[in-house]
């Protein structure tokens, strides 16, 4: 099958079209390298450093008439959304409509979406989150997700391509930013193999749903040989707190040190997990890899990547 995947050179991008390609499909990847890496670019992938808000990216996606568009490429930081909502929006609501509306023009069948569950329910009331939970965004950055999504339900009722938005919760493993404000597991695994001290927001109780980034690139290959529709939670349902998550990685570590307390971050979650029975229901997905499993085989990234 012919593949287009934007944001390929990015974390889960690079994860997601690595997998298509051994599964013998024709993948090419669209990403401006903005946040993305050539470093990451699987081997095989046919690469183009595109925007995905240009017509110079739909005249593409009408070259290449992708059977399938699996998009990643996004604005993923939360304060920065903060910070400068018009920017979230245009990437990640304009920049979807204008992949949506190439990949209806070039004739794909389906679109893969990478969504956000936490960033979209907001703060719980039930756990885990089901798909059928109220959403409550709390920034620009899970409004703009829901907003895609909804503009993909649109384009699939106006005749478009068939959509499938996968809700990640807390992704990590190898090849995750370990410069960013987002993805506690490398920030404070770097930090602590270059024997610096990792600071905790507040006391350390929030409690995530860590998903490990193979087991997410396997959630797409599986949406997208289903002929199943519609929003999926994908994560694990098991909550972790990151106290018992610093204690975990300073095992897989060897840190020596002792991790301290900073202020609590203005407007984080306090409990953020999702129900991924649907995605197993449907899709046949569920996870595999077991988070201390998953943290050594990152942590093992790291040791041998330093310069990452």
């Amino acid at each position: 099958m012919r593949i287009l995947v934007t944001g390929g050179a990015g974390f889960i991008g690079s994860h997601v079209a690595e997998l298509f390609l051994q599964q013998g499909h024709q993948v090419f990847i669209a990403d401006d390298l903005s946040s993305g890496r050539k470093e990451n670019l699987p081997e095989g992938a046919s690469f183009h450093q595109l925007d995905i808000r240009t017509e110079e990216f739909s005249r593409l996606v009408l070259e290449l008439k992708p059977e399938a568009v699996v998009h990643l490429a996004a604005q993923m930081d939360v304060r920065k959304s903060v910070a400068d909502p018009l920017l979230d929006s245009d990437i990640n609501v304009l920049g979807t409509i204008q992949v949506a509306r190439a990949a209806t023009q070039a004739g794909a069948r389906k679109i893969i979406f990478s969504s956000t569950g936490g960033a979209i329910y907001g703060e719980q009331e039930a756990f885990p989150a089901t798909e059928e939970h109220p959403r409550r965004p709390v920034s620009p950055y899970g409004t703009s997700k829901l907003c895609a999504e909804e503009y993909l339900a649109y384009f699939r009722r106006a005749g478009g391509p068939a959509f499938a938005a996968l809700r990640y919760a807390n992704v990590y493993g190898p090849r995750q930013d370990p410069h960013g404000e987002a993805g506690v597991v490398a920030i404070f695994a770097r930090k602590m193999l270059a024997g610096q001290t990792p600071v905790i927001n507040g006391d350390g109780r929030q409690t995530r749903d860590f998903v490990f980034v193979r087991d997410v690139a396997r959630s797409n290959l599986l949406a997208l040989e289903s002929d199943a529709e519609g929003v999926f939670n994908i994560g694990t349902g098991v909550e972790t707190d990151i106290n018992t998550l610093t204690a975990m990685l300073v095992a897989a570590t060897g840190f020596t040190g002792r991790p301290e307390h900073g202020p609590a971050a203005p407007g984080e979650q306090l409990r953020s997990l999702v129900d991924p029975s649907l995605a197993e229901k449907v899709l046949n997905w569920h996870p595999e890899v077991d988070l201390k499993s998953g943290l050594e085989e990152t942590v093992g990234y790291f040791r041998a990547h330093p310069e990452r």
